[in-house]
């Protein structure tokens, strides 16, 4: 009786570690890809080669911003209009996008709103808000994809968390959202587990970004912020891009359950 090897077999890969870093031939959805995160990670991977379905809720530059992707880079981009927290939306944009580009390769599940009070005095309609859209929201765009990743044999999920998973911010009280961030991180490693056969899952904690959710925060809590991360300033979205394009791209075949934190050092401390 012969033993069997479970070892599986490496995947090919390119010696050149720039063919690693291409996307040409991949599609991907971006959930919230009209936002300040969101629509730089679709220009960053979007350069590297990869066809780009945006996904935005309330924006009105959705066909604006697939127009710019398809003339700046040569690639296909479409725009699609869903509520990550409705499920019925979300598979029905994912089935959309893999009738119109073919295939579906990389779901980046990056929408999310704040919250805007503490535990307290966070109203419930709100708590419930932000729990819809960024944790049930980012399961539900997890799950519509990870059918189709399990159908091809192969597929890519990456979560956009955040730094107030693994830390709680101050001076600001938000316990709805770290609540939120730190199930995300926690799901996309059960996730990278369960899915091991067949796709790989990961996420990025992003440390406080100049893009405009942030920009109603007042100069002194803005101050407060800078204070206590070692490199005395927030995320300009744009350094943001070659996290997403790892993960994204063959550079990382044997990365996964990983949480790749760009916060300037503030969980460090």
């Amino acid at each position: 009786m012969t033993q069997q090897s479970i070892r599986r077999a490496d995947p090919p890969l390119s010696d050149s570690i720039f063919k690693m870093f291409q996307m040409h031939g991949k599609v991907v959805i971006i959930t919230g890809g009209t936002g300040g995160i969101g629509y730089e990670i679709a220009r960053g991977l979007a350069e590297a080669g990869a066809d780009i379905a945006l996904w935005y809720s309330r924006s009105t530059q959705g066909e604006e911003f697939a127009s710019s992707l398809e003339k700046d880079f040569g690639v296909k981009a479409k725009s699609y209009q869903c509520a990550v927290q409705n499920f019925e939306e979300v598979q029905a944009c994912t089935d959309a996008v893999v009738r119109d580009f073919g295939r579906l390769d990389v779901m980046i599940a990056n929408a999310g709103i704040p919250s805007k009070a503490g535990a307290l005095d966070d109203k419930l309609e709100d708590w419930h808000r932000v729990v819809d859209v960024d944790f049930s929201g980012a399961y539900y765009c997890a799950r519509a994809a990870g059918h189709i990743f399990r159908k091809q044999g192969s597929g890519n999920l990456i979560f956009t968390s955040s730094m107030s998973g693994h830390a709680v911010n101050y001076p600001q009280k938000q316990a709805c959202y770290n609540a939120c961030k730190a199930g995300v991180s926690h799901l996309a490693k059960s996730l990278a587990v369960e899915w091991a056969d067949f796709a790989r899952v990961n996420s990025v904690s992003p440390g406080y970004v100049d893009t405009p959710m942030s920009g109603d925060c007042a100069f002194e809590m803005k101050e407060e912020w800078y204070g206590l991360t070692p490199m005395k300033r927030d995320c300009d979205p744009r350094e943001l891009k070659g996290a997403y394009l790892y993960l994204a791209s063959d550079a990382s075949t044997y990365t996964t359950g990983a949480d790749i934190i760009v916060d300037g050092g503030y969980t460090c401390r």
